[in-house]
């Protein structure tokens, strides 16, 4: 029974699932870990302190000191460096959400993701091999080489699924989702049915500190709503990090 047990939790299927659970209570964990730290900082007794008053010693006064003429000195002024912006966190609520919106799904290693049809730069059909680069991290496939344009293209489950992706993912890659105008792409296995959602019908993130690219969950349809602009964001300063030459 015991080696029966160790071969289901070791089956990619139940490593999907059990990704998928933890994509659909992100937002709630994080909610509820907000209002249980509230609680605690609010219900903490403050101590009192009483004010100390201290005596002063008696001294004689001072004799008055004598006027300085001081002639005026010209001001210098010296420009200070600008601080370099921090880099920004991506918001609670993208600007897209507050309305309806289309979405389309697309799986990837038996995972449902969605993504904003009006940030959905492109589909295409991985029809030639992508051209590797050496010495890049494992979740970059490489460049998709077109007469219009060169797209990044990324090893999806790797990168959102590092450490729990199915070893043969790759195989079943057939279409690349380009992220707006970006020049990054997702590999994806298929592309299924597009849909309109309400605002309400998403179980929206509160915070960003986890998976930043996660903007909510679509409980209804066991998806993961992706902001896109976000995600693109993280694989260019990825690729800064790794100093790749994607050129």
């Amino acid at each position: 029974m015991a080696d029966d047990k160790l071969t289901k939790l070791a089956d990619p299927a139940s490593a999907i699932a059990s990704y998928l659970d933890d994509l659909l209570h992100t937002a709630t964990d994080t909610a509820q870990k907000e209002e249980v730290a509230a609680v605690d900082v609010s219900s903490e007794p403050q101590p009192v302190t009483e004010p100390i008053v201290e005596r002063q010693p008696t001294r004689a006064p001072d004799p008055a000191p004598r006027p300085v003429v001081r002639k005026p000195t010209p001001k210098v002024e010296v420009s200070q460096p600008e601080p370099e912006p921090e880099p920004a966190s991506p918001p609670s609520r993208p600007e897209w959400s507050e309305q309806p919106f289309e979405c389309l799904i697309f799986t990837v290693a038996g995972l449902q993701l969605a993504v904003p049809l009006i940030l959905l730069g492109a589909i295409h059909r991985i029809e030639e091999g992508i051209k590797p680069i050496p010495g890049s991290p494992r979740w970059y496939m490489g460049i998709r080489v077109d007469r219009d344009h060169n797209l990044r293209v990324v090893d999806t489950a790797e990168w959102i699924m590092a450490g729990r992706a199915p070893a043969n993912a790759r195989d079943n890659y057939r279409f690349v989702i380009r992220l707006d105008n970006s020049d990054w792409g997702l590999a994806c296995d298929d592309v299924a049915q597009s849909f309109t959602l309400k605002p309400d019908e998403v179980r929206w993130r509160t915070a960003r500190s986890k998976r930043p690219w996660l903007a909510g969950t679509v409980v209804n349809h066991m998806c993961a709503l992706i902001d896109v602009r976000t995600m693109a964001n993280l694989l260019v300063r990825a690729e800064r990090e790794h100093h790749l030459d994607l050129s």
